[in-house]
Parts: structure tokens; C-alpha cells; sequence
């Protein structure tokens, strides 16, 4: 972490933007290590030799000025007091004056003291903030302690608390800015927008308080060092998550207005979080009075110039486009790591005539989209964020294609079964004339052209009008094409012809089988074959489905029985899968050599209710790792663990593990998942702790599992699955 000094030399030579160097200050100064004075005297040293802001030097000031004094280092417990030190020297004439102008104070108990809030300081006697997470148009947002949840023994006492910047306090609207964003956010419910709980004040302080959220937010991605920017196939969740909050929102009448890479949070459960709906304007409908004119918290003048639109800044009504611009200017950054218009406003771009380039790795139709988001225009830009994600994304339009070239195809099919059809009617009266040849070509055409219509998917069961104005379905086709042939046999008997065997089916093997398995994204398919018969279990995404499965494989040559054995799982576990999908595959192929059950069968479990499972060994010596990837996004470290440290089982060892109530089904409810993974070799050196992100646990799996398998061969490592559903307990 660097030093207060540094902090503020980035800030002075322009590294760090004011609120980059706001959103630092608090974890700098709780980590540089030094007491107050030792602060106050580097902050004096600093401001002389480049003077900050006046208001600036005063927050920096006040925010040493209220560490608390800790003798920690001395043995003891931190003792809470407050105190000031005062260093007359450090402090210039215009300092002073700021600190008076701006009502800061300079001892602990002069009036106003209280007034201000930070790192340390409790709300309502309720919440203590203890981490400054970061610093928005018109709040600073810190981590918060509600007493409360704690005194209740809650498993998730943290909050976020987002407090009201100093610079808005005198604004007579503040409060009724808050209000508001807290109304709009409540109305507002939805996975990818951050949830708001209440709003509240501490005297002079007004505050939000809203859901935790652990992960960072994207801003913090795109400035990564060395970052240029990722593949399209990995953006392409962020870039989902985005649009379905903004589409959400523009649905329910709201703009954004401030949408920028700091207010698109990436959570360690891998989820998208839109925050910061504190400076929308509901945008006027025809049918619907908005309230817009009562308060417009625009006028705070919070809005952020690279990604605001230029109809933002030229202070016109608000629309859903102009979030789509600033969504335009985002998805490009993600993919190519640099801003379309060299962070430019769209006003200063749109005056230079810059043109965004092209990134390499979009096709015509994404790069379509995204440049129409990007209009400098109103009136030709993405009219929906709908529209846009629609375009943009590529595997959903791979995925519909897929299905309607199929359909297609069938439908053609029988559109030219039924065209054969009726020239084989209309061709049969001339074999009563002698023209047998020609009745002979009719029929064998429409031998092939019923054997067409016969083998047609069920779904393409209707064709379009047909020769003479007749619109017929398929079946009837068929039926047309029948009578013709019969008419003509009982006027002509076919000459006799020899039969020609049907030719052989080709066989059906597990290696076609595989790469198609493969391909299907966020799944664990093992398959099975015998004969012409084909068996294939495990699990699918719920976006993709076991419906689109079934018709993948039904389509594979020699396929005629297909028994499917699939459960759905919820994208959130897309990663998990991922990440142990190999070991899970080839535990089934090796004939489920190590297995897991959840009591009871089935896996529905109600709060309250012991987590508890059945696990076997394969037949020999191995390492037995199990683990509870819960909702949340974290993981839950069952075996081996501080109350289950030894993991090592014989060969065909099974155990029952949970049974004495260690772990108990509790918040949040929803579909969770247990995991058996079996190793030759202690998974890791160093016990890890009982409970960790499933974002970092899965980077360290995976290196590891690398590892083990380069020593001792894949083989040894398989996995199992369990699914779970849990719910609250009903009176």
C-alpha cells in the first residue's frame, strides 16, 4: 500500500483523479503505519512544497485529526479515544481559512466537530464504518458494522453505508436527493442492480445504507496494468449483466445518467452489479407525470464527461440512449482496453470527428451494434439497450441461428415434397396416352420426395402455398403425393425392378460422440453408447437446456434411441463446472469409482436441517476433498477442515460425513451445489480457511489440480457432483 506521501504526490502530478485520491486516503492512512503526528507532518511537508486545495488540505486534515489512538502496538486494546493533535507550524494561513469557510474545526470539541463523518466514526449509534470503499458523484461509500445484525448474531452483519460528500451538505435538496435514490433504487429490484435498503440521517449526516458487495468494481479491471483488453466470449457476461440492469431500469422508467465503469461492480460470486442510480432522472413519458420538476438531482452537476452523452452535456431531457452511449463507450474498453474516443467528451469527439476503430476481434454485425451505440446522435443511435444485446451478442445468435437453419432446412424439404407431389398427380394422366417413361420418372421422383416428407422433423409440419395456389401442410402433401402413386399403379404396373439392399447405418462410436459433448458450454456429459442406443447424463446449463441437447444429439449419424440422464444448473455455477467438469467426466467413464449423496435423496434441505452426505472412495489410496459451494459465492470447506482435518481414505472407504449437525443449512436459499473431488496427493500444503471466495478458491484449484496431474497423472483425479436446493423454513 503506498504512503500518504505518495498518495499525494500521484494526485499532484495528476495520476490520481480528486475522487481516486479521496477513495485512497482512508485505507492509506490506516495502513501507512504512523501515528497522527507523523501524518500531520507529512501532510504539512506535502502541502508546502505543492499547496493542495484548500478544501482539499482541510478533509485530509480532519480525516488524521479523527484516528483513533490505538496502543495496539504496545500490548494493549484499542482504547476508541478521540483526540487532536495540533501542529501550528504545519498548518498555512489559507489552511486555516479553509478549515473556518468550510466549518471544519480544529480541536475535538469545538462545534461542528461532529459534523463530520469517517473511517471509525458510528451513524446513529448503529453503524460504524470501518473501510472506505470508494468516493461517487455525490456520496463516499464506506463498509459498515450494523451493531444490530451483530447483537443478533447475523451471519452478514456488513452493510455499505454511502454517506453524502461534504461539497453537497449545504445543498438544501440533499436530503431529497437521497430520498429519492433510495426510492428509485427500492422500486428498482433486480439481480444486477445493487440493493437499497434505507435511507436515514445522523443530525447534519445523510446517509444510504444498501447491500455489501465483495469484488471490485470494473473500473478497477480496465486500469489493471498492461491490461489491452479481453476476448469477446469472456466480456460477454459482464457486457449481459449491464444491459439486463439498464434494460431493466429504462423499463421501469428510469436513466441512469452517471453509467460508467466505477458504477459496474463484478462481484466474487461472478455476478454484475450496477450502482450508483443516484443522479437518475426519470425521463419523461406521455403517459405518466414524472416528478423530474419537483427536484432534479442532475442539477448536482455529477455526471462524468468521457462516457456522458452529448445531449448530457448539453444539459438536455434525459433518455434511455444516453446510457446506451456510455454502455457503447464501456463494452468498447473492455474489449480493446482503451476508451473509443481517448477519453475524450462527446462533444470535444463529436467536434474533432473522431472516428471510434474498429476492435479485431468483433464480427460485422457486433461491430455494427456497438458503433450505432456510439452515435453522437440521438435520432441514429441504439434505440434499446434490448436492440443492442440482441446484436451483440453472438452466441445467443449462434444459438438461434442453429435452430432456425435447422428448421430451414426440414422446411424445405417438405416444400419440395409437396411440389414433387403435385406433378406426379398432374404427370399420372399421361400414362393412360403411352407415356410411360415419363410417368416412370414421375414416380420414382416421387418415391423420393415422400421418403422427404416422411423423415421431416415434426416441428416443420406446415408448408407455404404450393404450385396452383393450393397451401397445404405436410401431412397432407404426403398424402397427396400416396393417392398419385397409387392411381398410377393400378392404370400402369411398375416394370419389375431388383430391390437394392438399404445401405448400413453408420456406427455409432463414443469418439463422435465426445466432441460434440465438448462444445456444449457450462456442462459435465458422460456418454454411453451401445449399438445404435445412446446414453448421456450429467449436467447442463439452464440457458442452454436439456431440450437443445437432446436435439444436438439426436441429429448425430447413427443415433436411434437416445436416453438423457441431465439435471439443469444455474449459470452462477458456469464456473464451477468449468473448473471440474474433466474429473467429473471421467469418474463416470471410469464407471463412478467415487461417488456422493446428499441426505436426503433428492437434495431438498430447509433451513435448519444438517447438511449431510454419503461419500465413497475410489479403489485406492486417496485424498478426499469436499466442499459446499454455497449461494453467496463463497465456498465452505467440509473436509478437510478444523473440524475434519484428516482427509486421507483407504481404497473403497465410505463415510458419512455432517451427521453430528457440524454444518447447518441457514441464508441464502436458493440452488446450491456440493462437490466430492478426489486427489493422489494432499490438495494443498497449508490448511486454507474454512470458508473463502469461490472466485479465489477456483484460481488456486486449478493451478493446483495442474500441478498434481503433471506428477502423477490425470487418472487419479475424479470428482462427483450434488446438487442442492435450499429454502426457509415455513411455520
Amino acid at each position: 500500500m503506498a504512503s500518504l506521501a505518495h498518495v499525494i504526490r500521484d494526485y499532484q502530478s495528476g495520476e490520481l483523479s480528486r475522487d481516486e485520491f479521496v477513495a485512497q486516503l482512508d485505507s492509506t492512512l490506516t495502513t501507512d503505519g504512523l501515528d497522527r503526528t507523523q501524518l500531520l507532518e507529512m501532510l504539512g511537508a506535502a502541502h508546502r512544497k505543492a499547496p493542495l486545495p484548500d478544501d482539499l488540505y482541510t478533509e485530509v486534515r480532519r480525516r488524521i485529526e479523527q484516528l483513533r489512538v490505538s496502543n495496539v502496538a504496545a500490548g494493549g486494546e484499542e482504547t476508541g479515544m478521540q483526540t487532536t493533535v495540533e501542529i501550528p507550524s504545519v498548518r498555512s494561513a489559507s489552511a486555516s481559512n479553509a478549515a473556518s469557510s468550510t466549518g471544519a474545526a480544529s480541536a475535538a470539541g469545538a462545534p461542528g466537530h461532529d459534523q463530520i463523518k469517517g473511517t471509525g466514526d458510528t451513524l446513529n449509534n448503529r453503524f460504524v464504518l470501518e473501510e472506505c470503499l470508494g468516493v461517487g458523484g455525490m456520496g463516499t461509500v464506506y463498509k459498515a458494522l450494523d451493531l444490530r445484525k451483530l447483537e443478533a448474531s447475523d451471519r452478514k452483519p456488513y452493510l455499505a453505508v454511502k454517506v453524502l460528500n461534504v461539497q453537497f451538505r449545504g445543498n438544501p435538496n440533499s436530503l431529497v436527493a437521497l430520498q429519492r435514490e433510495a426510492r428509485k433504487a427500492q422500486v428498482l429490484a433486480h439481480r444486477n442492480i445493487i440493493a437499497v435498503y434505507d435511507f436515514d440521517r445522523d443530525g447534519p449526516i445523510v446517509y444510504l445504507t444498501m447491500e455489501y458487495l465483495t469484488g471490485k468494481p470494473l473500473s478497477q479491471l480496465l486500469r489493471t496494468p498492461g491490461y489491452k483488453g479481453m476476448p469477446v466470449r469472456a466480456a460477454l457476461p459482464i457486457v449481459r449483466g449491464m444491459c439486463n440492469a439498464l434494460a431493466y431500469a429504462h423499463e421501469h422508467g428510469f436513466v441512469h445518467c452517471d453509467f460508467k465503469p466505477a458504477n459496474v461492480f463484478l462481484t466474487t460470486n461472478a455476478e454484475v452489479k450496477v450502482i450508483d442510480f443516484g443522479i437518475a432522472r426519470v425521463f419523461q413519458r406521455p403517459e405518466e407525470e414524472s416528478d423530474a420538476t419537483v427536484f432534479d438531482p442532475g442539477s448536482l452537476g455529477a455526471l462524468t464527461p468521457a462516457y456522458a452523452s452529448p445531449e448530457m452535456i448539453e444539459h438536455r431531457e434525459p433518455d434511455p440512449r444516453d446510457d446506451i452511449y456510455a454502455l457503447g463507450c464501456i463494452t468498447y474498453e473492455l474489449l480493446t482496453g482503451h476508451h473509443p474516443f481517448d477519453r475524450l467528451s462527446a462533444t470535444q469527439a463529436r467536434n474533432a470527428d473522431f472516428k471510434p476503430q474498429r476492435p479485431p476481434n468483433l464480427d460485422a454485425k457486433q461491430w455494427r451494434a456497438l458503433r450505432t451505440a456510439l452515435s453522437f446522435d440521438r435520432n441514429t443511435r441504439m434505440p434499446s439497450v434490448v436492440r443492442f444485446i440482441a446484436e451483440f451478442d453472438n452466441e445467443a445468435r449462434a444459438e438461434k441461428s442453429g435452430t432456425l437453419v435447422k428448421a430451414g432446412f426440414a422446411g424445405f424439404a417438405v416444400v419440395c415434397a409437396a411440389a414433387v407431389g403435385v406433378f406426379a398427380f398432374r404427370s399420372a394422366p399421361n400414362r393412360q396416352d403411352g407415356q410411360q417413361p415419363a410417368a416412370a420418372a414421375s414416380e420414382a421422383s416421387a418415391d423420393q420426395a415422400a421418403s422427404a416428407a416422411t423423415n421431416a422433423p415434426e416441428s416443420s409440419a406446415t408448408a407455404g402455398p404450393v404450385a396452383g395456389g393450393t397451401a397445404r401442410s405436410a401431412a397432407g402433401a404426403s398424402a397427396g403425393t400416396t393417392t398419385a402413386l397409387t392411381a398410377a399403379a393400378s392404370s400402369a404396373p411398375p416394370p419389375a425392378q431388383p430391390t437394392a439392399p438399404p445401405a448400413p447405418k453408420p456406427a455409432l462410436t463414443l469418439a463422435a460422440v465426445a466432441p460434440v459433448l465438448a462444445q456444449v458450454p457450462c456442462s459435465a456429459l458422460s456418454a454411453s453408447a451401445q449399438d445404435h442406443s445412446l446414453t448421456v447424463r450429467g449436467y447442463v446449463s439452464q440457458r442452454y437446456g436439456a431440450a437443445h441437447l437432446k436435439d444436438t444429439l439426436t441429429a448425430l449419424p447413427g443415433v436411434d434411441t437416445l436416453t438423457l440422464q441431465v439435471e439443469p444448473i444455474a449459470d452462477d455455477k458456469c464456473d464451477t463446472v468449468k473448473a471440474l467438469a474433466p474429473y467429473w467426466t471421467r469418474n463416470w467413464q471410469a464407471g463412478h469409482v467415487a461417488s456422493l449423496h446428499v441426505r436426503p435423496p433428492g437434495g431438498l434441505l430447509s433451513e435448519g436441517d444438517p447438511l449431510i452426505v454419503d461419500v465413497t472412495t475410489p479403489a485406492y489410496d486417496s485424498y478426499v476433498n469436499l466442499d459446499y459451494y454455497q449461494l453467496d459465492g463463497s465456498v465452505v470447506h467440509m473436509v478437510p477442515s478444523p473440524r475434519a482435518k484428516d482427509n486421507q481414505a483407504p481404497p473403497r472407504y465410505a463415510a458419512t460425513i455432517g451427521s453430528a449437525g457440524d454444518w447447518i443449512i441457514s441464508k441464502p436459499f436458493g440452488s446450491e451445489m456440493v462437490v466430492l473431488l478426489i486427489t493422489p496427493a494432499q490438495l494443498f500444503d497449508k490448511p486454507r480457511p474454512e470458508s473463502e471466495s469461490r472466485a479465489d478458491y477456483l484460481r488456486a484449484l486449478e493451478t493446483r489440480l495442474a500441478q498434481i496431474a503433471g506428477k502423477y497423472g490425470q487418472d487419479h483425479i475424479v470428482a462427483d457432483f450434488a446438487p442442492i436446493t435450499t429454502k426457509p423454513r415455513t411455520p
